[in-house]
């Protein structure tokens, strides 16, 4: 697979002398599945909010097909959010006044997309994931499963690269999650946006191409 995210050495420290990070090292192929595991507190949100440019390393690189991000740079992260990758957690995280469809458009919004594009767009991704008959529907009139089929819509809306996934299934039982899964494999397939999924559960990660393991902030060789 063609080189779509480098990971070089990338260590995070905390105040409180907590190592969250050491030397973490990896890469990532275009159209490539991964799945991150490892007990709590072993690094793995911290490691997807650095590549997501929601933090920033105290040491190491990470390059995006070849072009190291700029972590001193508020602008390079606000780009690298907007433009690079897209975000799907645990919570969902829907704005709970905004349908399924005002949900999917609302990034679109800080990206100048004009309105027209946006509820055209919206509408495509809602039907990718199954969702059509629902759009007009808020986050308190739709299960677990549909909030969080939303949320990938919503994730897949900027047209990223990559989609960094934070325990997607952990608020899901398992007959939903299986659903979740296979609807991220399906996108990860057709559209060739890579994937890279922090979970504990084991029928998530099986599923991955690549299976990262961490362990007390390093990889487990």
């Amino acid at each position: 697979m063609a080189g779509l995210l480098d990971v070089s050495a990338v260590s995070r420290y905390y105040r409180n002398g907590v190592t969250a990070l050491e030397r973490v090292s990896l890469s990532l192929g275009t159209g490539e599945f991964a799945s991150i595991v490892g007990k709590s507190g072993s690094g793995k949100s911290t490691l997807l909010h650095i590549l997501g440019g929601l933090d920033r390393p105290d040491s190491g690189s990470v390059s995006v097909r070849g072009i190291p991000l700029d972590f001193s740079s508020r602008k390079a992260l606000v780009l690298h959010r907007r433009n690079t990758v897209g975000f799907i957690f645990q919570q969902f995280f829907l704005i709970p006044t905004l349908t399924a469809q005002e949900n999917v458009e609302y990034s679109l919004i800080f990206q100048g997309t004009p309105r027209n594009e946006r509820r055209a767009r919206a509408a495509r991704l809602l039907d990718l994931v199954g969702l059509s008959a629902r759009s007009s529907h808020h986050p308190s009139q739709l299960s677990g499963g549909e909030q969080q089929r939303v949320a990938i819509a919503r994730a897949l809306a900027g047209d990223p690269l990559l989609v960094l996934a934070d325990e997607p299934t952990g608020n899901l039982d398992s007959g939903t999650g299986e659903e979740i899964i296979a609807l991220m494999r399906q996108i990860n397939s057709e559209r060739e946006v890579s994937f890279l999924v922090v979970t504990h559960d084991p029928e998530l990660a099986g599923q991955a191409d690549t299976m990262i393991e961490l362990r007390d902030g390093r990889i487990r060789e």
